[in-house]
């Protein structure tokens, strides 16, 4: 079954990708936030992304306003139960999502593929909060959505062949190279990824090295595109500590325990770049190290 109608729930910073993705690649796409406020930005942040590929010569203005015509927004969950493909852009909990799915299973046809965004929660949990177990599957995008060029597409132990193979589709359709995963949480990325951030983190408690140069240090001599400290402020450092918090959960190995340096800076409200400060400030004239 080729997939031309999606559905996306949640319209922030990943959703809003992913509905981005999705019309410019053909398909029929609605968005649900939950109140028109968040919707309105969600909107906005969508027009804004596209605009940008525009004025940087990736995307034709035409094929802008075509891509935004397929985009419909909504209110109201009701109005993704006519799309053959919902994927869950929401808050990283659990039983939020578990809720969302419940919903979801009791106004969409049975042929329905449900697929979750999340990093780090593992994804059987949601499917058994389900009917169609079956027809159940991750799609874990990488932000900003519209760049990355990955997906991990997360089989459970009863994903049908069918659901997978439509989901991987679905995935190069958009755009994307699709790496298959096993539902373990973090599936590889975040598995391999989470312990290097915050292990660089444990070398700044303990004095190994400054903030600069241990993020020099992996630029220049692992070649990677920038350090452990500038990539968690990236991240988040909020949304690392809470992924490490639930890939510590699942596992009970110390190399994902968030440690005490990043809780404190997260109770300090540094939460990185989006916040205007983490390891670093993010200052107009360019970052710098905070003093620890």
């Amino acid at each position: 079954m080729g997939i031309e109608k999606v559905g996306v729930a949640g319209c922030g910073l990943m959703g809003s990708g992913i509905a981005e993705i999705a019309a410019k690649a053909g398909c029929d796409v609605v968005v649900r936030e939950v109140d028109d406020r968040a919707l309105a930005a969600g909107r906005a942040r969508v027009a804004k992304s596209l605009a940008r590929a525009v004025d940087r010569g990736k995307l034709a203005a035409e094929l802008r306003d075509e891509a935004l015509g397929r985009i419909a927004f909504t209110t109201s969950l009701d109005d993704l139960g006519s799309c053959q493909l919902v994927i869950e852009a929401i808050v990283e909990s659990l039983e939020a999502k578990k809720e969302l799915f419940g919903y979801l299973d009791g106004v969409s046809p049975p042929e329905t593929i449900f697929a979750s965004n999340t990093s780090s929660l593992t994804v059987t949990e949601m499917a058994a909060a389900t009917s169609r177990p079956d027809r159940f599957v991750g799609l874990h995008f990488f932000n900003p959505v519209p760049v990355m060029k990955l997906v991990e597409v997360v089989r459970t132990i009863v994903t049908s062949d069918e659901t997978f193979d439509a989901a991987r589709a679905f995935a190069k359709r958009v755009g994307k190279t699709p790496v298959a995963a096993k539902d373990n949480s973090g599936f590889v990325v975040n598995l391999l990824l989470v312990p290097y951030l915050l292990d660089a983190i444990r070398q700044v408690e303990r004095a190994v090295a400054s903030i600069e140069d241990i993020d020099r240090a992996m630029t220049l001599g692992c070649g990677y595109p920038m350090g452990p400290l500038t990539l968690s402020d990236f991240v988040g450092l909020d949304t690392l500590m809470q992924v490490g918090d639930i890939m510590y959960d699942e596992y009970r190995e110390e190399r994902y325990a968030p440690p005490p340096l990043l809780r404190r800076l997260v109770a300090m409200g540094r939460h990185g770049r989006k916040s205007g400060a983490g390891f670093y400030d993010w200052t107009p004239s360019g970052p710098v190290a905070m003093k620890i």
